[in-house]
Formats: C-alpha cells, structure tokens, sequence
C-alpha cells in the first residue's frame, strides 16, 4: 500500500477528485495555501493498491496541466521611505501537481 499526496490548484482540484473516485480510488480532501502565490491550493491524500500507482499519477498529470499566469512582484522602490514597495507584473508558471508517494505500513478503515 503508498499513500499520494498530491498538491494541486483550486482550479483542477473538482476535475481531478471526480475523475480519480469515478476509477475508484478513495481520495481525502484537504484546503491548503501555497507559500509563493499564497493562493489556495488543494491537497488530495490517496491510498492505492501498489499495482495501482501508475494508473493513478497518470490521471493526476493528465488533469493537472501547467500554465502560464501574471501576477505582481514586490520591488522595493528607491529615493523613498524605507519599507516601501511598488510591484510589477511577472509571469509566473502555475498548475500541474506536486506528488509525494510513501510506502505504508498499516492502513485500517475503522
């Protein structure tokens, strides 16, 4: 038995949980933050039969697709007070997942 835990964005997250509990694999919802965007992301945990990995990173990194997306950068600014920032805008690569596959040594429903 591994457990998965994978962390993806809000935005994949319904697509993603739906599709793995149609192939039958029991998933635990967390809500989480990430720390760079400080935008919500989703933390779904897995426990999957060994011979049922593959089956199940595979349906994670068809609905977990990276993209491109803006968002502003602090920058300190010079000649004023300090502590103050201006931002601009930065592209920034989001989506796809982040999975982490542990090997279990007892796993109960009880």
């Amino acid at each position: 038995m591994k457990l998965i835990i994978a962390i993806v964005q809000d935005e994949d997250s319904s697509r993603l949980l739906s599709k793995l509990m149609l192939q039958g694999f029991g998933v635990t919802k967390l809500a989480t933050t990430g720390g760079f965007l400080k935008a919500g992301n989703t933390t779904l945990l897995l426990g999957v039969e060994e011979e049922r990995i593959q089956e199940a990173i595979q349906i994670i990194e068809k609905v977990c697709k990276s993209r491109k997306q803006m968002t502003s950068a602090p920058t300190a600014v010079t000649g004023v007070a300090h502590g103050e920032y201006s931002t601009y805008p930065v592209e920034v690569t989001v989506g796809g997942a982040t999975l982490f596959v542990l090997s279990i040594d007892q796993f109960m429903k009880v």
